[in-house]
């Protein structure tokens, strides 16, 4: 990951998070408006809370400080990934968008894990 220098914005481990945002914003435009407050808003929060708390860890001055915030953002994807799957046992969503949008959770989890590897050494 390189240099602890680097701004946050520059990390790919971030850029893939905000990426997972826009698509969950895209997908969640279809669910219906009674979801509007619930599984809507969850899943928007969820996504939300990748990025920030990606750069919220990048923010901090203790390495173990750093390591917890990207845990935090993994947890999230996982309760994204929950999320979809009730999204899609209501038709919500299609098969192929879980199958896409779990390829892409996958890899924002490969980056975060790799960026918690690095940060441990």
């Amino acid at each position: 990951m390189g240099n602890e220098n680097r701004q946050y914005y520059d990390l790919d481990v971030w850029k893939e998070a905000r990426k997972l945002v826009s698509v969950i914003y895209d997908l969640s435009r279809l669910f219906p408006d009674e979801e509007k407050y619930a599984l809507t808003s969850q899943i928007r929060r969820a996504a939300i809370s990748v990025p920030s708390n990606i750069a919220e860890g990048i923010g901090r001055q203790h390495t173990t400080e750093r390591i917890q915030y990207m845990y935090i953002s993994r947890g999230s994807l996982y309760e994204i990934e929950t999320q979809l799957f009730l999204a899609l046992d209501q038709n919500y969503i299609v098969q192929q968008d879980l199958d896409t949008l779990i390829t892409q959770i996958t890899s924002c989890k490969k980056l975060i894990q790799g960026y918690i590897n690095y940060l441990k050494k």
